[in-house]
């Protein structure tokens, strides 16, 4: 396992994460003890880092996971975000005002069965409430000891900037994969002038660079996927999946010349840029996590990533707005 430096902090990560969405539904069908022992896996295999959400399933995602750590709790890093409506009385979409952060950590550390969380994060900005007061909130539940470091997810450029000027956030989590550059532009150089570390969510795009897709592939109902749209990219919908797919062949044939896999390939990419700390890739199996961190092993130099850079050309569904 490779351990990196979260942002300006002495905060020090895996660079492969274990992501935690899954775990809530919306992916799908779930079979908790098959999850836990994908944890479990995780944990022999030296991933450290644990990221969760109290909108994942309304706590189910927390309670789940805490009860997979058990005892090994205390030697790994525990992340959470708040600020998405979970229970009656909540401002509807985002909520992320002083009020509900400071709820949604009590609900989290109840749910995770801790009395401390690692990393706290707002989970998406919340324009109708001022920053100052989001911020504030987080600087009370560190001085509180419930948060040992504070960050944002989703967030602009302008925004941490605004964020960092109430609140050390050491990181900013973000969608990004060979499919979706859009933060890399757009956030990643303020990001590094603040020291400010990426943590980069969905790194083998919701599934599509597992390279496990055919034209024939359905998502159940209450997979989120079967919209055809994530984060704001038409990337499932039927006239630009086909043409993904295509995309995802010519990446498995490359990743063969490279003597690895598509994953490992994809992870790659993602952890090759030195903003990025972590790597969170949703897990639901042991055999997942086992080859995602085999991702490590794999250098890719200046003109792998430039053949890259023309293989994506012919990505389709793709935008330049960033999600909001």
């Amino acid at each position: 396992m490779e351990y990196r430096k979260m942002g300006n902090s002495d905060l020090v990560v895996s660079a492969i994460g274990f992501g935690c969405w899954e775990m809530g539904g919306g992916y799908g069908s779930i079979d908790d003890q098959e999850v836990t022992q994908a944890i479990r896996r995780a944990l022999e295999l030296g991933v450290t880092l644990y990221d969760t959400a109290r909108a994942y399933g309304a706590g189910r995602s927390e309670e789940l996971l805490g009860r997979a750590l058990g005892t090994d709790r205390k030697n790994v890093i525990v992340v959470t975000k708040c600020g998405l409506p979970t229970r009656p009385g909540q401002k509807p979409r985002r909520d992320a005002r002083y009020a509900s952060i400071v709820e949604d950590c009590e609900a989290s550390l109840k749910s995770l069965g801790t009395d401390y969380i690692d990393l706290f994060l707002v989970h998406w900005p919340d324009v109708e409430t001022p920053i100052e007061e989001t911020m504030r909130a987080l600087n009370d539940l560190r001085t509180a000891g419930k948060v040992r470091y504070v960050g944002v997810s989703n967030f602009s450029a302008a925004q941490i900037r605004e964020c960092r000027q109430y609140a050390p956030i050491i990181a900013n989590q973000v969608g990004y994969n060979l499919f979706d550059r859009r933060w890399e532009y757009e956030m990643f150089p303020t990001a590094a002038e603040l020291g400010i570390s990426i943590m980069a969510y969905g790194p083998l795009a919701h599934g599509l660079l597992t390279g496990a897709f055919t034209p024939e592939t359905k998502f159940e109902e209450n997979d989120w996927r079967s919209r055809g749209i994530v984060f704001g990219q038409a990337l499932f919908t039927p006239e630009n999946f086909s043409k993904n797919l295509e995309v995802v062949e010519q990446l498995k044939t490359f990743a063969s010349e490279k003597g690895t896999t598509l994953p490992r390939l994809a992870l790659a990419w993602v952890l090759s840029n030195p903003r990025v700390a972590v790597a969170l890739s949703g897990t639901r199996r042991a055999s997942e996590i086992e080859e995602n961190v085999k991702a490590l092993t794999i250098h890719l130099t200046a003109d792998d990533k430039r053949h890259l850079e023309e293989i994506m050309q012919g990505a389709a569904g793709q935008t330049s707005q960033i999600p909001s």
